[in-house]
């Protein structure tokens, strides 16, 4: 087999570890794993605050237009990166192969949200993680898919407004372009969290250096904080998922774990394919019921050869969690938060 042939299959395992992964591991924000508890984020008369423009055309801050296709931030002007192609990445919160909705409000909520940033200019990869509780512009419905309008409200709580198949992901993709200042998305990709230890056991477990105790005894799982050891499936699902829903602010923590999973999942999946594109192929295809995607990721494989990927290229959305009439709510830091699509998506440009 040619060297480059050799490199091609090795880096569309590599391209699959970023897209299945980043959903199923770094990305499980999911339910907590109390017993009896439910996670903190519902729609409700206490998380629908006020109907709210969407439109996505005004910039916040010091920012203006300056010419079509260019704008002034900070007295400096930019472009945006025509060569960059963003996918939405979603962890859904149900343990079941995906199936069709009951009725329009029972899509499951998206837990877990990463947007995949693939610059063809600079050859890079970036992820950028959304906190579940963004609070932003949620088109909300009633059981008969009826219009209710549109609510600030959590960002997960977008995708159960749906069939939990295509409709639930395009409109939580329209949601996650509004928030990034209707910036494009080029497709999208949802896992449910059921394929968590399916895709572990897949590759011969993980090993870790345990960040805090893990403590399910109905699960048969225990974990000490400091101990090295390899995840089991199990294990796996209760490392990246499990929360104490008691503890404000918790899925911070559990956030950690899971980008500490993705980069060692990573390099095991590595190891494990060999360069086998065959091989990271029977992977996925092992929990392709539990994905909906409109995406060819094989093609999108091929395009991204050879691009820089790194836990560097993590980004988290800038804000703060704060404690709503009764839920969770983080709040973007605006201009933080537009300094970074700035760095990401936008080129500077002398002026003319």
């Amino acid at each position: 087999m040619s060297q480059k042939l050799n490199n091609i299959l090795f880096f569309m395992a590599g391209v699959l570890v970023v897209v299945v992964a980043v959903i199923l591991f770094m990305a499980i924000q999911a339910k907590g794993q109390n017993q009896g508890s439910n996670d903190n984020t519902v729609i409700s008369n206490e998380t629908i605050n006020q109907t709210i423009d969407t439109s996505g055309a005004a910039m916040t801050g010091n920012v203006e237009k300056w010419q079509e296709g260019t704008i002034e931030y900070n007295g400096k002007h930019y472009r945006y990166n025509n060569y960059i192609r963003s996918y939405l990445l979603m962890g859904i919160d149900s343990d079941d192969p995906v199936e069709t909705a009951k009725d329009g409000v029972s899509g499951g909520q998206s837990d877990a949200m990463f947007l995949l940033v693939v610059d063809a200019e600079n050859e890079t990869l970036s992820i950028i993680s959304i906190n579940r509780n963004t609070m932003t512009a949620v088109d909300v419905y009633d059981e008969e898919g009826n219009g209710l309008g549109i609510y600030q409200a959590q960002i997960c709580t977008q995708h159960g407004f749906g069939d939990g198949k295509k409709l639930s992901c395009t409109r939580t993709v329209s949601a996650v372009k509004n928030l990034f200042y209707n910036i494009p998305i080029s497709g999208y990709m949802s896992i449910n969290m059921g394929a968590i230890p399916i895709l572990n056991d897949a590759i011969g477990g993980v090993e870790v250096e345990v960040l805090e105790d893990i403590y399910y005894p109905s699960q048969n799982v225990s974990l000490t904080e400091g101990d090295v050891v390899t995840l089991n499936g199990q294990e796996a699902y209760c490392y990246v998922r499990g929360r104490d829903t008691n503890d404000f602010d918790s899925a911070t923590d559990r956030l950690h774990r899971d980008e500490q999973y993705l980069i060692n999942f990573m390099n095991q999946l590595k190891t494990y394919a060999g360069g086998s594109a065959e091989a990271a192929a029977d992977i996925y295809e092992s929990v392709s019921d539990y994905a909906v995607s409109s995406v060819d990721f094989a093609a999108l494989a091929k395009d991204v050869i050879g691009y820089e990927f790194s836990e560097d290229i993590m980004y988290t959305i800038p804000g703060e969690t704060v404690m709503g009439d009764k839920y969770e709510e983080y709040h973007v830091d605006e201009e933080e938060f537009y300094d970074l699509i700035i760095d990401i998506f936008y080129n500077e440009v002398e002026s003319e």
